[in-house]
């Protein structure tokens, strides 16, 4: 295995592919300037385009010897206005404006919502946002065959736009036919995470697993205020959660999102999973090889929040600049990572420890590099559960995973502060402490002289048995006769 050195900063950075990324020289440009994972995005593009993408990122991983998180993302159930006979009309500020059930081109008077789950549905008063709220609509009347409404905010509509109704919980499921046809390609293709969209209960998030079959971790997008009233359950349910701004910052007033946004950060980092902030980060890097004073500031506010990952969509899908974003998110990343207060900041969600030997011990990680000189943190582990528990107390040294499994090493390119490396297994107490120095020296996480804390659970290989923890010093001389790093795989 080729050596890859960690990265300088703790949060992850989550790049989404596309037409101005997808090929094999800008992939590798883009792990090197500090993407961790990628966001293939099902709404756009065929499933033999997502299949060679897959495929040159797994290319690319075996090179470089680094895990690559690989995140399909499920378009879900959207709702969309029908097709105009222009392919376009104004809605004048203050006019009526019909939505109705007639297969025929609008106007601006009317236009198709081919969705008859919202007729009968929708009550007086109610609002419609189209096109991300640039258009917005409130019903007057609704019928079963007619949505008369005022525009309060009229302008430009045209074919296919979408449509946001945040005032009511539709009875669609969260699954679309196209979902579960894109949800079997990511688990064929072995995606590691896939993000479920649009969530508006829990069943939604249980459905998707189901579907799934025990492959894979599922991210539930939280961007429905519905979603909100059963965080809880969501949570409970899911692997990861992912703050998807977009469309939360259509329903909501804007004003909603920033408290939203960090309670969402601090019950998924109490619960001990990975969350990502996401959408329009560095949205005016689509065009400009340099952000806005503000974009920077959002992303430095996700960081010292203390949020897993940030995420980049169409700056790096279809952006003029996609290497540029990525390289001026790890720079703010590593800004914000060495500012003196930062670990103080992310340590004020700080959570108790659950009754558990487990956590217990990932709790005394942390305790102990705080106390000691500690070099780094090493946990063996099978499926990633001690190490998502020691990433929780938000260490403030680097965390080195060590795990036989390629499928959790590749998970966790999404956890807080992980370098996941894949080894062969333990077998005794001896194998454990030596491997432990080895690849903390090898991978540049400690000296000679220095010390780490050993974390791993017996019996060995045993999901979920994490009950020892263990100090070690360093000699420095622990690679002689380990020159090849293949020798220690």
């Amino acid at each position: 295995m080729t050596k890859f050195d960690p990265r300088d900063r703790k949060i992850k950075i989550l790049a989404t592919l596309g037409p101005a990324s997808r090929d094999p020289d800008m992939i590798a440009r883009l792990v090197k300037s500090g993407a961790d994972a990628f966001r293939v995005n099902m709404s756009h593009g065929e499933h033999e385009a997502h299949a060679e993408t897959i495929a040159e990122i797994r290319k690319l991983e075996a090179k470089i010897g680094r895990p690559i998180g690989i995140l399909c993302d499920l378009q879900g159930p959207k709702l969309r206005v029908g097709k105009f006979k222009d392919g376009k009309a104004v809605i004048p500020h203050g006019r009526h404006f019909t939505l109705d059930r007639r297969d025929e081109p609008g106007d601006e008077t009317r236009v198709q919502l081919p969705h008859p789950e919202l007729f009968g549905l929708l009550e007086k008063g109610q609002r419609l946002l189209v096109d991300d709220g640039k258009i917005r609509l409130r019903v007057i009347r609704a019928g079963e065959d007619e949505i008369l409404c005022s525009a309060e905010v009229g302008g430009v509509i045209s074919d296919r736009k979408g449509v946001n109704v945040p005032d009511a919980e539709i009875p669609i499921p969260a699954l679309t036919e196209k979902d579960r046809r894109d949800l079997a390609f990511a688990v064929e293709h072995k995606a590691d995470w896939i993000a479920l969209s649009f969530v508006q209960r829990p069943e939604d998030v249980a459905e998707a697993r189901r579907l799934m079959g025990g492959y894979g971790a599922l991210m539930a997008k939280i961007e429905k205020p519905m979603a909100i009233r059963h965080l809880d359950a969501i949570l409970e349910l899911s692997d990861g959660i992912m703050v998807a701004r977009g469309d939360l910052g259509v329903e909501l007033n804007p004003e909603e999102v920033p408290p939203l946004q960090k309670r969402i950060v601090e019950q998924a980092r109490a619960a001990g999973k990975p969350v990502v902030v996401a959408t329009q980060m560095l949205e005016s890097m689509i065009e400009s090889p340099a952000p806005t004073r503000a974009e920077v500031s959002d992303v430095a506010n996700a960081v010292y929040d203390g949020a897993d990952a940030v995420m980049l969509s169409a700056e790096t899908a279809a952006g003029q600049w996609p290497q540029e974003a990525v390289t001026i998110m790890d720079r703010i990343a590593n800004q914000v990572e060495k500012d003196p207060g930062y670990v103080r900041r992310i340590r004020l969600t700080g959570v108790e420890p659950d009754a558990t030997t487990s956590d217990a011990l990932a709790a005394a990680c942390s305790s102990i590099a705080s106390t000691l000189r500690i070099a780094a943190i090493t946990v063996f582990t099978a499926s990633g559960s001690s190490a998502r528990r020691v990433a929780r107390e938000r260490p403030s040294v680097p965390l080195l995973v060590l795990t036989p499994s390629t499928t959790t090493a590749r998970r966790l390119a999404l956890l807080w502060g992980v370098h996941a490396v894949r080894t062969k297994d333990i077998g005794s107490f001896e194998e454990m402490i030596g491997k432990g120095k080895r690849m903390t020296l090898r991978h540049g996480m400690g000296k000679a002289g220095g010390r780490i804390v050993v974390l791993a659970g017996v019996p060995f290989g045993t999901p979920g048995a994490t009950n020892l923890l263990h100090v070690v010093n360093l000699q420095g001389n622990e690679l002689d006769g380990y020159e090849d790093p293949s020798s220690d795989d």
